[in-house]
């Protein structure tokens, strides 16, 4: 795009030997000016440069928020017409451990295909996630996926996280720094990764559920 404009420019610009000699100092003053309004202009895609390097940045620390953490990587294969299609499978966690966690998978013929795609489902589907200032969750919660169930509790401060498999990375990941966890049923990590997203999905505050049953705080302890 630079060379095509460039070769215009150079094009509409006649020769020196056909411009009048009384016209020579008329066309300095206006390459003066013209050098001026450059200077200006260079100054004006200076500072756009400067905004869209902000904006750059701000990118970077949005995504430097987000931390992923590979729970498998499978190679699959579908059977087509000329035989087998070889592909692989990542199964990706998403989270800001700030109370926003995501489960995603994503396939592809290489690996980093595969969780670059699983970290792109993973930041759609995000739960968020009650926190207590304990960096607990704030009551019991149970979580079903297909053959795998998962029952988390709170824990006192000081418990860490107390989970195996792919059920601690989902609670680390969403910030919960005192839990209890337990896998029961199936060892599927993606069903059990699942399980957990459900069982927080379901997480609810003593305020939210005062105010669905429409009593006052005080009740609800009560």
């Amino acid at each position: 795009m630079t060379e095509t404009n460039d070769q215009i420019q150079t094009n509409d610009i006649p020769a020196a030997s056909d411009v009048p000699a009384a016209a020579e100092g008329q066309q300095q003053e206006r390459r003066g000016g013209g050098g001026g309004g450059g200077k200006g202009g260079g100054d004006r895609d200076r500072r756009g440069g400067g905004g869209r390097g902000r904006d750059n940045r701000r990118g970077q620390e949005r995504d430097s928020e987000w931390q992923e953490r590979v729970v498998q990587i499978r190679r699959v294969s579908k059977t087509v017409k000329g035989g087998k299609k070889m592909s692989f499978r990542a199964i990706v966690v998403v989270g800001n451990e700030r109370g926003q966690v995501g489960v995603g998978v994503g396939k592809a013929g290489d690996v980093i295909g595969a969780v670059r795609k699983g970290v792109a489902d993973g930041k759609k589907h995000l739960v968020k996630v009650p926190l207590t200032r304990t960096s607990s969750i704030p009551t019991l919660s149970n979580g079903r996926d297909g053959a795998a169930s998962v029952l988390i509790r709170p824990a006192a401060p000081g418990t860490g996280v107390i989970a195996g498999g792919s059920i601690r990375t989902v609670l680390e990941l969403a910030g919960i720094k005192n839990v209890l966890a337990k896998r029961l049923g199936s060892k599927t990590p993606l069903n059990n990764a699942r399980a957990a997203m459900v069982a927080l999905a379901g997480l609810r505050t003593h305020k939210e559920t005062a105010k669905e049953r429409g009593i006052s705080l005080e009740q609800l302890y009560s």
